[in-house]
């Protein structure tokens, strides 16, 4: 049974997630896991969620005991050093899943730890934004669960019940590593072409050069999907532009928040891997190549 949750990260989705478990299952233990000097800068700032003050309760790593669930909500640059903030936080019987962007959290946290405790989680639908210390949002999304094999049953039926139990919005999903790369797809598209063309959800769904980069960029995506065993489709390009249309046509996704703070972005983790296995398969895949081109440049003038 999950009464003791661990959350690494102080994020978009951090606190969204970490705020409603505490609101919806008080028995539950919540606590944030960072390093000495994040603590120190962390207590010293005031945490909103919608408006509303929240109150994050948060431990130094080296003081941090094992946790039932442990939930990886850093962005990808970060990972490295978030593996070694979980280190005193796991123990045999931690499930740990990540909410990262991206198709490769999940095996990069499974070869440090036990990777039979680590479980697909994908996040979706939400239009949270977090400037600074204030989270505001006006959907929650769902998210996407699964496992690589049977092997796994037990953990996962123990998290759909925890997520029954907080009122989490869930779907259990057979093929979670099709659904994987579909949701980065639509990372390598919404995200990167609202930071190139500095707009929001609705300013990408618009007819424009904005909306024809967004479309290319996920279409070199579903090529580049088969050489890696993955078949996209266009059905699944046209899901994720069906879902982007029920969010805040004002929202912002991660990136374009980056380039807002002046925070370097997880473009490695999106064209910049769409390049690599591009190269690899000998593909070409030119809009990719131009964003990864223009978010260097504007992450040049930080």
């Amino acid at each position: 049974m999950i009464k003791k949750v661990g959350i690494v990260g102080m994020g978009a989705l951090g606190l969204m997630y970490g705020n409603w478990i505490k609101e919806n299952n008080t028995d539950v233990v919540v606590d944030y896991i960072m390093d000495s000097k994040r603590l120190k800068r962390n207590q010293e700032k005031t945490f909103s969620i919608n408006g509303n003050v929240v109150n994050c309760n948060m431990i130094d790593a080296n003081l941090a005991t094992c946790y039932d669930l442990l939930i990886v909500a850093v962005k990808a640059p970060a990972l490295q050093s978030a593996l070694k903030v979980m280190e005193n936080a796991v123990d045999k019987n931690t499930t740990i899943i990540s909410v990262l962007n991206g198709i490769t959290s999940e095996k990069i946290i499974g070869q440090r730890y036990n990777e039979q405790q680590v479980l697909y989680a994908i996040a979706q639908g939400m239009d949270a934004v977090k400037l600074q210390t204030d989270l505001t949002y006006s959907t929650r999304g769902h998210l996407l669960i699964g496992i690589k094999d049977d092997s796994q049953n037990d953990r996962l039926e123990e998290l759909a019940s925890f997520f029954d139990q907080c009122k989490i919005d869930y779907f259990i999903k057979e093929d979670i590593l099709h659904h994987l790369w579909a949701k980065f797809m639509l990372n390598v598209g919404i995200n990167q072409t609202c930071m190139v063309y500095n707009t929001n959800y609705g300013g990408a769904l618009l007819p424009g050069k904005a909306h024809e980069t967004l479309i290319k960029a996920m279409q070199e995506v579903i090529e580049l999907s088969s050489y890696e065993g993955i078949d996209l489709s266009e059905k699944d390009l046209n899901f994720y532009l069906d879902l982007l249309a029920t969010l805040d046509p004002n929202g912002l996704p991660s990136m374009a928040q980056d380039a807002k703070n002046r925070r370097y972005s997880e473009v490695e983790l999106f064209s910049g891997t769409v390049i690599k296995l591009a190269s690899k398969h000998r593909l070409e895949v030119p809009i990719n190549r131009f964003l990864y081109q223009r978010i260097k440049e504007i992450e040049s003038e930080y």
